[in-house]
């Protein structure tokens, strides 16, 4: 099983490391206009509907294992995203970091970049809620994925490794998009998305290492 993770995990500590340092090197408000410095009206409308697949479309995808009577898939789901959502929340209120909006508003002389219809939030940026959503939804299904490959790992071992390392990458690339979705919509910084990405990497992984025997079952469930 912990084979079977590691090109997730690795390909995401790696994203980590290199996202830590852009913010280490660059202020606040000029790494949010270098990453947002190239806009065009495709990307407005992919991005705009792309961040909101994490205010509900994720939820109902969620339940599809409903229908194969895969409760505990399901649920897994569920208790990660309400234990992420209640720590998310704890942070959002506690620190209670301004928005790109009402930041760049103190700073008249640099353009924040906008997209038409849009409604921008002012308050509670840090940590992002869709981005925690995005790489919870993400990471379970690579748990579940490097589970099903250590259930198979003596059938035809090599094609299926490499089947099963593509998909774990391209799950990594969906969450990576959903965040990166909250910058270009200018709804949050990179180092709220950070945080937000670590909550919904690190609470699946400690669900499913205190959970496995009752959550994974999916001889049974």
């Amino acid at each position: 099983m912990k084979k079977s993770f590691f090109v997730y995990g690795i390909a995401y500590f790696i994203l980590l490391i290199i996202t830590l340092g852009l913010l280490y090197a660059y202020p606040k408000l000029e790494l949010h206009l270098l990453l947002n410095s190239y806009h065009t009206r495709l990307q407005d409308i992919f991005f705009t509907y792309y961040s909101m697949l994490a205010e509900g479309p994720l939820y109902v995808l969620a339940l599809l294992p409903l229908f194969w009577k895969k409760v505990r898939l399901t649920l897994f789901f569920a208790l990660c995203e309400l234990s992420g959502g209640a720590i998310l929340q704890i942070l959002k209120h506690l620190i209670s970091m301004p928005r790109p909006h009402s930041a760049f508003e103190k700073c008249p002389d640099m353009v924040l970049p906008l997209v038409e219809g849009v409604n921008l939030h002012s308050s509670n940026s840090f940590p992002s809620g869709h981005a925690s959503t995005f790489f919870v939804f993400c990471t379970c299904l690579a748990i579940f994925l490097a589970y099903r490959h250590h259930l198979k790992a003596g059938q035809n071992k090599h094609k299926i490794s490499i089947f099963y390392d593509c998909s774990l990458l391209l799950l990594l690339s969906f969450a990576i998009l959903g965040g990166y979705s909250r910058v270009y919509l200018s709804q949050h910084f990179l180092s709220d998305v950070c945080m937000g990405s670590i909550i919904g990497f690190v609470t699946p992984c400690l669900m499913f290492y205190f959970g496995k025997n009752k959550i994974l079952k999916l001889k049974q469930s």
